[in-house]
């Protein structure tokens, strides 16, 4: 009998093509070991380029090129991009067993630090935009403008109780780390604006759940548990010094659209935020085109 490795695999096949965009844009992958414990996987270009850096950082539900491919084509030709994967996704992994957004942003300042990235500005959605806005709180000396897209930090402890209810699911580790695909349907259609069809096959459900879900699976729960996001009564944002886009589909199940209107009170005075209509959880990948104006506008525009 065939191992599960040698299996056909959709999934595989359409990671493939993703990668292909990566490359296609000029980027390469690279791997780099940030100290004696951690070795941080990452797409840069092939090339050395002048163009003004930017830092892509993906949620969970999979690596760096399953939600970034639709920006890298477009904003390659205006940035140089760094898109690592975040540690346990993908090839990042540690040694160490701290497991907070922190030390995941503390592990991408490093990283910038050996590759010699003196000021950077920094985009992330949902887990990302945890790990952006620490990155931006930590290091104000090095990163300039800072983009959050359906990250909710301001999250509380409440706010987590009404996502499971609304989901209903018992834990909040069944909504970003499906084990079922049961549950990997119930996440699909939450983070997706347009329905998807009622029959989505168990085959095709178990692949993406092997490819994407299940390697790392522990420490990827261990880092669900060790965020510090809605885990408290009370919401403790830090304003930023830095030049803030927030970015929001309008309708977000996981973090309904007040805790943006919210966050961009409590993140600093320099704020703007851009809601997308007709877009939930990912409006990166939903409404890539309007998504991309919004981010060239918000980092070059704003700069002339």
């Amino acid at each position: 009998m065939a191992t599960s490795s040698s299996c056909f695999s959709l999934v595989s096949m359409f990671e493939s093509y993703l990668k292909n965009t990566f490359t296609s844009s000029g980027l390469t992958p690279k791997s780099i070991d940030i100290d004696s414990d951690t070795t941080l996987h990452y797409w840069s270009p092939k090339q050395p380029s002048k163009l003004p850096p930017l830092v892509l950082l993906h949620g969970f539900g999979g690596h760096s090129v399953w939600q970034w491919s639709k920006q890298v084509q477009c904003l390659s030709t205006h940035f140089t991009l760094y898109v690592p994967d975040l540690l346990f996704f993908g090839k990042s992994i540690t040694k160490s067993s701290e497991r907070s957004e922190t030390f995941q942003a503390v592990s991408m300042g490093k990283l910038l630090e050996l590759l010699d990235v003196a000021r950077y500005s920094v985009l992330g959605t949902s887990y990302g935009g945890f790990v952006a806005y620490h990155m931006a709180r930590l290091r104000p000396d090095r990163v300039d403008k800072v983009i959050i897209v359906n990250s909710a930090i301001n999250l509380r402890r409440k706010d987590s109780e009404e996502l499971m209810k609304k989901a209903k699911i018992e834990k909040i580790e069944s909504l970003f780390m499906p084990e079922s695909p049961a549950e990997l349907l119930t996440c699909i259609r939450l983070i997706n604006h347009k329905k998807f069809p009622i029959y989505i096959p168990d085959f095709l459900l178990n692949d993406v759940l092997n490819k994407l879900c299940n390697e790392n699976r522990k420490e990827k729960l261990e880092l669900l548990r060790g965020t510090t996001v809605g885990k408290e009564d009370i919401a403790s944002i830090l304003p930023l010094q830095q030049e803030v886009l927030i970015v929001w589909g309008e309708d977000d199940p996981i973090f309904p659209l007040e805790k943006g209107y919210e966050l961009k009170e409590l993140i600093g005075n320099k704020v703007t935020m851009e809601v997308m209509l007709k877009a939930s959880h990912t409006p990166q990948s939903e409404t890539p085109k309007q998504f991309n104006d919004i981010v060239m506008k918000f980092l070059v525009e704003s700069t002339k």
